[in-house]
């Protein structure tokens, strides 16, 4: 079964979802991510997806407090990113309590310290985190587009023992109006040993048995929760 994992995204220790990436169409959800994640941890989900936003934005994580609040306060494994440009910010990601850092930017520019990170650190605490909009990468928090194609990046990755990967499609995330079910339709083609985790635009849990069907192992959810379009029984319905 698919897994669903929650997604926090943290600005100014906030709780908020952005519209299509755009900082100035946000929508702040709890003042206390804590609180947000004991409730998915009391549904019974096993995983969380956080991310940094003003990390993203600057380039270096800003929120680490706000990860060690929520690892302190509940057992859920968190996979955390957001501003990793450094060994440094992997070490502080992992000592305030993630068990994985997701990492976008560092992979398109520096791919050496990335396969460095995933020799050094492991494959199950460095996931690959790829951004896209009309199948192009975009690093830097999305503000960065560049010429990389998302199938290229994968095939290449994944040559090189990359297992796993969580996409994003930008033109859907926060706009619920369904994810890009051709998209991740053909990465399942062209990669097909790659672990694949959707995110963007799930509106309902009928898009979540959509993204099973085509080989999705998870999916990352976000406003369609806090929105009330996913239910607290359907999600239980998902829990491991």
């Amino acid at each position: 079964m698919i897994e669903i994992i929650p997604a926090i995204d943290v600005i100014d220790g906030k709780c908020v979802r952005l519209t299509h990436g755009d900082f100035a169409q946000k929508t702040v959800y709890a003042d206390d991510p804590v609180e947000v994640a004991k409730r998915f941890e009391q549904l019974g989900l096993r995983r969380l997806h956080m991310v940094d936003l003003d990390g993203a934005k600057q380039g270096k994580p800003q929120n680490i407090s706000v990860l060690a609040r929520v690892t302190s306060a509940t057992k859920l494994s968190i996979d955390f990113g957001g501003g990793v440009k450094s060994s440094d910010d992997v070490n502080a990601v992992l000592d305030a309590g993630a068990a994985i850092v997701n990492v976008g930017s560092v992979a398109v520019r520096e791919p050496d310290l990335f396969l460095g990170w995933l020799e050094h650190f492991g494959g199950d605490r460095i996931l690959l985190g790829a951004d896209c909009k009309d199948e192009k990468v975009s690093i830097d928090g999305w503000q960065t587009e560049t010429t990389v194609s998302i199938f290229e990046l994968l095939q290449n990755y994944s040559a090189k023992g990359v297992s796993s990967a969580f996409v994003t499609d930008i033109g859907r995330d926060g706009a619920m109006i369904g994810p890009s079910i051709e998209l991740y339709s053909n990465i399942r083609k062209i990669v097909p040993g790659l672990d694949l985790i959707a995110s963007g635009g799930v509106s309902s849990i009928t898009d979540v048995e959509e993204l099973e069907r085509v080989g999705c192992s998870g999916v990352i959810v976000g406003k369609a929760i806090y929105e009330g379009r996913i239910t607290d029984d359907e999600l239980k319905m998902y829990a491991r």
